[in-house]
């Protein structure tokens, strides 16, 4: 390995990541729609104005909560350093989600409404409106977007095969694929893709955006912007979408060389990919030549796992006080292991090896209980199962009844998740945002009327002589002014 493939690896091998997730909202009685999802959205979001008088805020953990275009409830994770980590904020903003969800039922309830409150974890709605979920990760300045994305996406083109949440495709009467058949496909996300790379995020949805925006040293750092990925129900699912992500990143800011699958055309064959669950389609490459998705996936993989060989240990933090920050290799053992068992499982047919894992084989494994008995995937109960697979509301939701009974694998567990509710990860620039919020809502500062604003690079207290910092590296957990600022609002004091 060349001395510049060295510096890469020990830069790079700790990453910022987050993850973005619109959330569907429907509310029904006796199965019917009861109110339209601005006025749920209304309801859900009371506590959170009568809080903080806004529907767009930081919460303790240092995520951001808030209400995004068409009343989609929306929770931005913080900055985690590891899978397991972002696993767990991912997580918890579902819970976040659910305890408005009871409080917002409960006046529904009062007020004479009623009805239950469903949450969607989902990516499509029954008429085929499409809402994302996007992920982020913080690459390096020095290499250049569009060489960056020339060899990502031909691995973002294919991974829906490791990571697709799954889904019943019914041709909608708008959709330019009505003729197409009725069939059961990897990815909900694929048929509402209309570009490979583009600046915009609604008008014509990419699959990387490119708007620069790094919410850190623009000088050191971008946001690589990921937008075409499924929303994951599995803990698994979503360690493996964001560590085999992760991991082939790693290898092209370190300079491996990786094999040459430039595609064509994207957008033909992200949905060609998801239509065919054999992983078989032919994509056709610029240099003239095809490849199947299970052909770009295993060399993708091959190359990961030379790369567990001499990828550099980032967790040893022990002189800042910082323990665990990073993946560890044995972590992305796990992913590596994942990945390979998945890749097997579509190649050989036999979807048991991953029907407690991955998204889109789990749901499927319930879906054929009923194909078996005779019915097809035209059913409307087959359609409702596939909606109510992604319900996150405990007792409710089919996977949640799934995780709750152990018929499926876990990367973390409850306490990771609890703890993750309130507390802001430990190990990266969400540390200072956390421990900042924390004391702008204590009884001091709310006391001295003390006003602060937050944003993801900006702490500030505003007032006669306001006090702001900006946090350019995302990987610092220690902050003198901040910590000044954090004495003045327990102090309930602003001096001159």
């Amino acid at each position: 390995m060349s001395e510049q493939q060295g510096t890469a690896q020990q830069a790079l091998t700790r990453r910022i990541t987050g993850i973005e997730t619109e959330f569907g909202i429907t509310l029904t009685l006796n199965g019917s729609r009861r109110l339209g999802p601005d006025e749920i959205a209304r309801y859900m979001f009371r506590p959170v104005i009568a809080k903080y008088g806004a529907t767009n805020i930081f919460t303790p953990n240092a995520g951001r909560l808030y209400l995004d275009v068409g009343s989609h409830p929306e929770f931005a994770t913080a900055e985690c350093d590891s899978v397991s980590q972002l696993v767990a904020h991912d997580r918890a903003g579902e819970v976040i989600l659910d305890r408005l969800a009871v409080t917002a039922e409960a006046a529904l309830a009062d007020e004479g409404i009623g009805g239950k409150l469903y949450l969607l974890k989902n990516n499509v709605d029954t008429v085929g409106n499409s809402y994302g979920c996007h992920e982020n990760y913080l690459v390096g300045r020095e290499l250049g977007l569009k060489s960056l994305s020339k060899l990502l996406l031909p691995f973002l083109v294919t991974r829906q095969l490791i990571c697709g949440a799954g889904k019943i495709f019914l041709p909608y009467p708008t959709s330019p694929y009505h003729n197409d058949p009725v069939q059961y496909c990897f990815s909900q996300r694929a048929d509402h893709v209309w570009e490979g790379v583009s600046s915009a995020t609604t008008r014509s949805r990419p699959i990387i955006n490119t708007r620069d925006e790094p919410h850190a040293d623009s000088n050191r750092f971008r946001r690589l912007h990921v937008i075409v990925g499924d929303s994951n129900m599995s803990e698994t699912t979503t360690a493996l979408k964001i560590g085999s992500t992760q991991l082939v990143l790693e290898m092209i800011e370190a300079g491996v060389e990786l094999p040459d699958f430039e595609v064509a055309n994207e957008i033909k064959s992200i949905r060609a990919v998801s239509r065919d669950m054999t992983g078989r389609a032919e994509i056709p490459l610029r240099d003239g030549g095809t490849a199947t998705a299970l052909e770009i996936q295993y060399a993708f993989l091959t190359a990961a796992k030379k790369w567990l060989e001499v990828r550099e240990e980032t967790t040893d933090n022990a002189d800042k006080g910082i323990s665990g920050a990073g993946t560890p290799n044995a972590e992305m053992a796990r992913i590596v292991e994942l990945w390979e068992r998945t890749l097997t499982a579509v190649d050989s047919g036999d979807w048991s090896l991953i029907e407690r894992d991955i998204d889109w084989a789990i749901k499927y494994s319930l879906i054929k209980r009923y194909l078996d008995r005779g019915l097809t995937l035209e059913n409307p109960k087959l359609a409702q199962i596939d909606l109510a697979y992604h319900d996150i509301r405990p007792g409710r939701g089919i996977f949640r009844a799934l995780e709750a009974r152990g018929a499926v694998s876990r990367w973390i567990t409850d306490a990771d998740i609890e703890a993750a509710v309130d507390r802001a990860p430990q190990t990266t620039r969400a540390k200072l945002r956390g421990d900042f919020l924390a004391a702008a809502h204590c009884e001091a500062a709310h006391a001295a009327g003390l006003k602060t604003v937050v944003d993801w690079t900006h702490l500030k207290i505003a007032g006669d002589n306001p006090q702001s910092v900006m946090l350019g590296d995302p990987f610092a957990t220690d902050n003198s002014e901040v910590t000044e600022m954090i004495a003045t609002l327990s102090e309930g004091s602003q001096e001159g």
